[in-house]
């Protein structure tokens, strides 16, 4: 039976079941969620520079545990047509500077202009492989027309070549405002010569006076967080009031106001953008180095490499005031991930009748949506309970505020650590949803945010992609969801994509259909018979190590 005709038997449910026509209207992008945000000022409003056009996808193109074989860039280029086949317009590739050994993720940053091309720290290539296959990559990318984002890492170094006498004071570990120490004079491994790169692009060496922290004595052989004194030298201010300041997060800290680590850096920006073909940045740690000298940084990009760039920061803090704050530092010419989102996510699958209707409460994407990257899992955090996570990726892959995010391991699976995950997340779904980002989720959006444990929205579809959808999760039991999906749609049999639920749902002549969801699931409803159907559930080759 369908479900519009079961809809007859069930109408004392709805008081408008029998509304003409003339009276209904067709929803604006507004929000019925009574927890809505505030609207933002429009000067917030003010920088669209580098944004990526609407329903672009971003992927990260990594996870922490990938085999350290160097094979990582060709699998990557390999897996090219497959992902873009899947809706991936932009890669996050992992930090493919020359970490502190053979197998360094690349936030044990050793040397900014080893791409894998020198002999230096036990390995030519890095962890993901040599510079050619990276150049590769980056070609066979661009002839797709699919962007790389490059990971950029530039808080700290590791790996030093030699150790170095300086003085220093200990630090409270958790008010690193506080001293606990007398000065005292250490061996710290600072001194950075690079002699297998040797002055090859650049001529800068680094030593004690070009960082303000270490973690480890040599001498004593004491770990501690010593601050180096010095003319000049302390803590940036504009960093996380976290343990007081912030600004030391691990390894030996780089001191952003010295002058020559300012000019090698800038002079490493434009470098990797002449290097490479990339078309964005994230920006690691931004919360653990000044925020005056990242905003000079990406305005030195902005006028030589990256007019264009897309530039996303890791401000990993969860009080999306703390965000916005930040952003307004920076001028709003970056984009931040929505760190607040993923721990309503995390709480909402974890809580036993987790009130749905306030998933975007105090997140960036409620707060400024054009600047919120949202995602669901990333390398360093796996914190969402797994059956919520088709749902939590419906909600940032198919509604229109924010730019998502999916994460290699939920597409790939995660290959080691405390938790391994041997296949795909969401039963293997994810292909579909971001199919369905790009064939149906576009349009005015009309949420349906009314019930504690099950909610839903609407996509209206627009002239160029005209076919929209209805989207329904609960976190709860079975249910239901009346919801409006437009005159034009008055006939149609619509079907869940995802293949959840097995129902035929009929748009009845007022343009309403009463849509199904399983417990603790979502549903994705389409028109049986629109453009795409027949191919969003294609295969997709999950096992990319085959490549």
């Amino acid at each position: 039976m369908y479900l519009a005709q079961q809809e007859s038997h069930q109408n004392h449910h709805f008081s408008d079941t029998a509304t003409p026509r003339s009276n209904v209207v067709i929803p604006k992008l507004l929000s019925e969620d009574p927890e809505k945000g505030p609207e933002i000022p429009p000067d917030l409003m003010k920088s669209s520079r580098g944004l990526p056009p609407e329903n672009t996808l971003m992927m990260q193109g990594f996870e922490w545990h990938v085999p350290a074989d160097q094979r990582h860039w060709q699998r990557l280029r390999k897996a090219i047509p497959d992902l873009k086949d899947i809706g991936i317009d932009n890669i996050w590739i992992p930090p493919g500077c020359k970490g502190m050994n053979p197998s360094g993720i690349g936030y044990d940053i050793y040397d900014l202009y080893d791409l894998g091309e020198f002999d230096q720290k036990g390995t030519r290539a890095t962890r993901w492989g040599p510079k050619e296959d990276l150049q590769s990559l980056v070609q066979a990318a661009q002839d797709m027309n699919v962007g790389i984002y490059w990971d950029t890492v530039l808080n700290q170094k590791a790996g030093a070549d030699s150790t170095e006498k300086f003085t220093v004071v200990k630090m409270d570990p958790e008010d690193r405002n506080t001293e606990i120490s007398q000065p005292l004079t250490i061996a710290g491994w600072v001194g950075f010569d690079f002699q297998g790169r040797g002055e090859k692009y650049s001529s800068m060496k680094y030593h004690w006076q070009h960082f303000t922290g270490v973690d480890w004595d040599d001498a004593s052989q004491q770990h501690a967080i010593y601050k180096i004194l010095g003319q000049n030298k302390d803590w940036a201010s504009d960093v996380s009031d976290e343990h007081g300041n912030y600004d030391y997060l691990m390894f030996a800290d780089l001191d952003h106001s010295h002058p020559e680590v300012r000019a090698d850096i800038l002079k490493w920006g434009e470098w990797i953008g002449t290097e490479l073909a990339i078309s964005g940045m994230r920006i690691d740690a931004a919360k653990h180095y000044s925020a005056s000298f990242q905003k000079e940084f990406v305005t030195h990009l902005r006028n030589t490499v990256g007019a264009d760039y897309f530039l996303v920061g890791e401000y990993w803090r969860g009080e999306v005031g703390l965000l916005l704050e930040y952003l307004k530092l920076m001028d709003y010419d970056v984009s931040l991930f929505d760190v607040p989102l993923l721990g309503r996510f995390a709480a909402i699958s974890k809580m036993a009748g987790g009130d749905l209707r306030k998933i975007f409460k105090g997140t960036l994407v409620e707060q400024m949506p054009s600047h919120a990257v949202t995602f669901v899992g990333n390398h360093d955090t796996t914190i969402i309970a797994p059956f919520f996570k088709p749902l939590a990726y419906s909600l940032i892959l198919l509604r229109s505020q924010g730019q998502p995010c999916i994460f290699y391991g939920d597409l790939y699976g995660i290959n080691g650590g405390p938790e391994p995950q041997p296949g795909p997340s969401c039963s293997g779904t994810l292909p579909i949803l971001t199919r369905a980002r790009k064939l149906y989720a576009h349009g005015e959006q009309r949420d349906y945010f009314n019930r504690w444990n099950c909610i839903g929205f609407v996509r209206y579809g627009n002239y160029k992609h005209p076919f929209g959808l209805a989207c329904i999760l609960s976190n709860g039991g079975a249910s239901y969801k009346r919801m409006f999906v437009g005159h034009r749609h008055a006939g149609e049999l619509w079907t869940d994509i995802l293949g959840w639920r097995n129902e035929t749902v009929l748009i009845n002549n007022c343009g309403y259909g009463v849509f199904p969801v399983a417990a603790m699931s979502v549903s994705v409803w389409v028109n049986s018979q629109a453009e795409g159907r027949n191919g969003i559930n294609r295969p997709f080759n999950e096992n990319i190590y085959s490549l």
